[in-house]
């Protein structure tokens, strides 16, 4: 099976490091490596399930978000958010190097593995998990995000489709992420000694959150770096 890999090095002092490999299955983006021996209560479906959940208790009886989050929120048990960390992240085709707070370098691990935890509602994710950037951004993550949403509308249109050029639907997406950040946060908020973790969510989520108020205003900003190819 084709798979694609990413390390993530977590250098929490000088004698301690955390390192985390996420390997993907190159077709369908699931995460194929990443699941706890033990299931904490906290990572049961029905505690703190998001309102619009598309599972199932009965038949799933954990949530795979949460599931996907059991080993990087008890090896982080004691770190603050806004502690320094070293972070080091390993791809096939490059290798990025940063220090930064706890919090930003949790979430943008987190950014990897939520699209790809087996969550129905963060698949729209995917294809930004499989060109991933560490460490971006806003700018960075609204250029990625807007680009990988308007090239979905291009395969629509190919398909014969109506495309979505105003965006609307990537508001929705943004929408749907926003409670499923809200009910992350809860669970972990019930599982966590620390800050770290939660508020690597809350990180993520205040972009979530803010994108339908500043897209516009954020993709206006960009538009000058396309005039050339409006010319062509």
């Amino acid at each position: 099976m084709d798979t694609i890999h990413y390390q993530y090095i977590f250098q929490l002092s000088e004698n301690k490091e955390e390192i985390f490999d996420v390997i993907l299955d190159a077709q369908t983006l699931d995460i194929t490596n990443i699941e706890p021996s033990v299931h904490p209560d906290w990572t049961r479906l029905d505690n703190h399930q998001c309102p619009n959940c598309k599972l199932d208790p009965e038949t799933t009886p954990y949530c795979p978000l949460a599931t996907r989050l059991v080993n990087i929120n008890s090896l982080f048990t004691g770190l603050l958010s806004h502690e320094e960390i070293h972070v080091t992240v390993i791809t096939a085709e490059r290798t990025i190097s940063h220090t930064t707070t706890a919090q930003h370098a949790i979430s943008s691990f987190m950014g990897l593995i939520i699209p790809c935890s087996g969550c129905p509602d963060t698949q729209f994710f995917k294809p930004m998990a499989r060109f991933h950037l560490p460490l971006s951004t806003e700018q960075e993550t609204i250029y990625r995000a807007s680009s990988m949403y308007l090239l979905a509308q291009y395969f629509k249109y190919k398909e014969g489709l109506e495309p979505d050029l105003e965006l609307d639907g990537l508001n929705k997406i943004y929408s749907t992420l926003h409670e499923i950040n809200t009910y992350c946060a809860k669970r972990l908020r019930h599982a966590s000694s620390n800050d770290s973790a939660v508020n690597a969510v809350v990180l993520l989520d205040m972009f979530a959150k803010t994108l339908p108020y500043v897209i516009e205003e954020s993709l206006e900003e960009l538009e000058y770096l396309f005039k050339i190819l409006n010319r062509l």
